[in-house]
């Protein structure tokens, strides 16, 4: 999937990456502490899927803001507040079935259990 969208967008930085799952080469990790750093260009997001994934979407759409381009992979959580209050800014993408995510050093991949959505946010 991560190919496919990058065919179109193109991106020049990985938000929420580590050293072993980063999808390009410019990319932050948990010890860069990517909320606090500057977003540029056309961004990837996939964010952690816990109670901080607001903070993400809130920043996400604040990049947004300042130029960057941001295609986030999230939970389609539609009755969370994060959802309405930043998600619904952007441009909708909802996936057909259920995305499947590949674990480092692990064979195989795992269904998420839940729908999920591509969130788009660009600058105005």
């Amino acid at each position: 999937m991560f190919d496919y969208i990058n065919a179109e967008f193109g991106f020049t930085l990985d938000a929420c990456a580590s050293e072993h799952n980063f999808k390009v080469d410019n990319y932050f990790t948990k010890e860069d502490n990517s909320l606090v750093q500057d977003w540029e260009g056309i961004v990837w997001m996939n964010p952690p899927y816990g109670r901080t994934i607001g903070e993400w979407m809130k920043k996400a759409f604040d990049e947004s803001q300042k130029g960057a381009t941001v295609v986030c992979l999230v939970p389609a959580r539609t009755d969370t507040a994060w959802w309405h209050d930043y998600a619904m800014k952007g441009e909708i993408r909802f996936i057909r079935g259920r995305v499947k995510f590949q674990q480092p050093g692990k064979s195989g991949n795992n269904s998420a259990p839940f729908p999920s959505a591509i969130v788009i946010f660009r600058s105005n």
